[in-house]
């Protein structure tokens, strides 16, 4: 039972990883071109899905974000809130003191 469990997940596996290699826009696949990353995940059924998740899928928005923060410098600064910014709050003051008039 256990090795049928088994042959099943090794299957679904595959299958996921043959059906993500197609699906994928040409563009978006990474060190190969996309018939080949094909022919490995069909002639190497479990290593060439591994090797296709570690090396061949497109990287998320994520993965992207932050490469092109590690070289392009240091990340922008975060957006303040109103009642951080001494600006808003001096012309938040004033016109409560003209209402107050």
């Amino acid at each position: 039972m256990p090795s049928v469990l088994l042959g099943l997940a090794l299957l679904a596996f595959w299958l996921y990883c043959l059906f993500d290699v197609i699906t994928t826009p040409d563009g978006d696949v990474r060190n190969l071109p996309k018939f080949l990353w094909v022919l490995i995940v069909v002639l190497l059924p479990d290593i060439g899905g591994v090797l296709w998740l570690l090396l061949g899928r497109p990287l998320s928005q994520q993965a992207v974000q932050r490469q092109r923060m590690g070289r392009s410098g240091p990340r922008p600064a975060a957006p303040r809130g109103p009642d951080d910014d001494p600006d808003f709050l001096r012309d938040l003051d004033r016109r409560l003191r003209q209402e107050d008039d």
